[in-house]
C-alpha cells in the first residue's frame, strides 16, 4: 500500500509529501501522530517544497551575474550607508509602492553587489526579478528589433516586478537605445520597480541619455519617488586584490 501511495504522489507531482512520507516509512519508527497531525505534516512538507522550488525558479529566471547575500555586505559609516537602510530596502516595500532605487558610486565600490543582494532577497520573498547589465540589455534589444522579437522582449521585461539595470551610463545612449529606454521606463512607471546602479552621478544622467526632451521625460519618471544610495569610500575590488597579493 505504501509503495502504491508513494508512486501516486510522484505521478501527482506531490514531491514534498513524497519526501516526507518516504522518510517516515524508512525511519522504521511507527508514527504516533494523529490523522490530522499527519495530514498537517504532509501539507506543510508539500508547501515548503513548492516554495523552495519557486524561489529556485525565480533566482534562475532573474539571471543574476553572481550570488549576493545581504549578510555579506560590508557596513560601515565610511561607505555612507548603514545596515538599517539596506534592511529597509530588503523588506521590498519599495516594490509594493512601485518605487525605484538609484545606487551610485565609483567603480569597484560594491554597487552591483548591493543591488544583486536586494534582488536575491526579493526573489526569496516571491517577487519576479530580472537582472541585466545595461549595455548588454540594449544590445539585445537592438538585435530584437532586427529579428522582429522586440515587442516580445519588452513584454518579458514588463512582467517582472523588479528590473535591475547594472552599470547604467557606461556608454552614452544612441537613438535606438534611448527610444528603448523610454519605452521600458514608460511601461514600468507606476506599475513596477527598477534598481539602477551607475558610476555616473544622477546629476549627469541627462548627458548620458542625450536629447534633452527625451532625457527630461525619462529622468522625471526614474527619479520620482526614488530612493538614493550614494556609496562612498575606496574600491573594495582594489582592496581585495591588495590582500590577495600580500
Amino acid at each position: 500500500m505504501n509503495a502504491t501511495t508513494l508512486e501516486k504522489m510522484q505521478k501527482m507531482h506531490l514531491y514534498g509529501m513524497y519526501g516526507a512520507f518516504k522518510m517516515s516509512i524508512e525511519s522504521g519508527h511507527p508514527s504516533v501522530a494523529t490523522p490530522d497531525e499527519m495530514i498537517s505534516d504532509l501539507i506543510l512538507a508539500e508547501w515548503e517544497d513548492r516554495q523552495n522550488r519557486k524561489i529556485s525558479r525565480q533566482l534562475k529566471n532573474a539571471r543574476f551575474r553572481y550570488k549576493a547575500d545581504l549578510e555579506n555586505i560590508i557596513y560601515n559609516t565610511a561607505r555612507n550607508f548603514d545596515r538599517n537602510q539596506i534592511m529597509r530596502y530588503a523588506d521590498c516595500t519599495f516594490i509594493e509602492k512601485k518605487e525605484n532605487i538609484l545606487i551610485t558610486g565609483s567603480t569597484g565600490i560594491g554597487k552591483s553587489y548591493i543591488a544583486s543582494a536586494i534582488g536575491h532577497h526579493a526573489c526569496s520573498l516571491g517577487y519576479r526579478v530580472l537582472y541585466f547589465n545595461t549595455t548588454k540589455l540594449f544590445g539585445k534589444l537592438k538585435m530584437a528589433k532586427a529579428d522582429g522579437s522586440y515587442i516580445s522582449e519588452l513584454a518579458k521585461l514588463e512582467r517582472n516586478q523588479l528590473l535591475i539595470l547594472d552599470d547604467f551610463g557606461i556608454q552614452p545612449f544612441d537613438t535606438i537605445s534611448r527610444s528603448a529606454l523610454m519605452e521600458i521606463i514608460e511601461d514600468r512607471y507606476g506599475k513596477t520597480s527598477i534598481i539602477i546602479t551607475s558610476q555616473v552621478p544622477v546629476s549627469q544622467w541627462h548627458e548620458v541619455i542625450g536629447e534633452k526632451t527625451v532625457a527630461d521625460a525619462i529622468m522625471d519618471r526614474i527619479i520620482h519617488g526614488a530612493h538614493r544610495l550614494e556609496i562612498k569610500g575606496e574600491s573594495l575590488r582594489k582592496k581585495n586584490l591588495e590582500k590577495e597579493s600580500e
